[in-house]
């Protein structure tokens, strides 16, 4: 039974509750929503891509052609096979000055953003987002390059990032 909290990942990938741990980031994982969200997509794309490269071909040149939705397919197999790997390779853990911003399979980047470094803090949620219960925390600093994005959370996980955010860099920047 999912409860909506926050989930710890372990050195392992998988999930757990989040605990209290003494010197090292509590990483937290997305929720399995943005895996379904851009499965679907995956599926969605990919499936229209093939229909039409091989139900016209098929149809106006003979059915050899229909061969030509293998390609799309081949490409969905693999696709939602990565897309599970680069869910399970985002996370993000809160500590005392900064947050961090884990993700990538192969090449692997973390971004730390000092709380007092922060200028604005927006919460977004698109249209499919919306329908599978989403949002985005997008973090702008002062130098464009350290902007970074939590996507697929819970809606009022985002507000509480953005609203313990916000009073974070709020009380860091005052004492500049």
């Amino acid at each position: 039974m999912d409860t909506g909290s926050p989930h710890e990942v372990g050195p392992d990938g998988t999930q757990g509750t989040v605990e209290a741990a003494g010197d090292e980031p509590v990483w937290i994982a997305l929720p399995p929503g943005l895996l379904k969200m851009r499965r679907l997509l995956l599926v969605v794309w990919l499936g229209l891509i093939a229909l039409a490269a091989g139900l016209l071909p098929g149809l106006l040149a003979g059915p050899a052609w229909a061969a030509f939705a293998l390609p799309p397919l081949a490409l969905l197999a693999w696709g939602w096979v990565m897309t599970e790997r680069n869910w399970r390779s985002w996370r993000y853990a809160e500590r005392a000055d900064d947050l961090l911003i884990s993700r990538g399979v192969l090449w692997r980047e973390e971004t730390v953003v000092p709380y007092g470094r922060m200028q604005l803090v927006e919460v977004t949620s698109g249209p499919v987002e919306r329908h599978f219960g989403l949002a985005s925390v997008q973090l702008h600093t002062a130098a464009a390059a350290t902007d970074a994005t939590i996507p697929g959370l819970d809606p009022a996980e985002a507000e509480r990032l953005r609203d313990r955010l916000t009073e974070l860099g709020e009380a860091r920047s005052a004492g500049l």
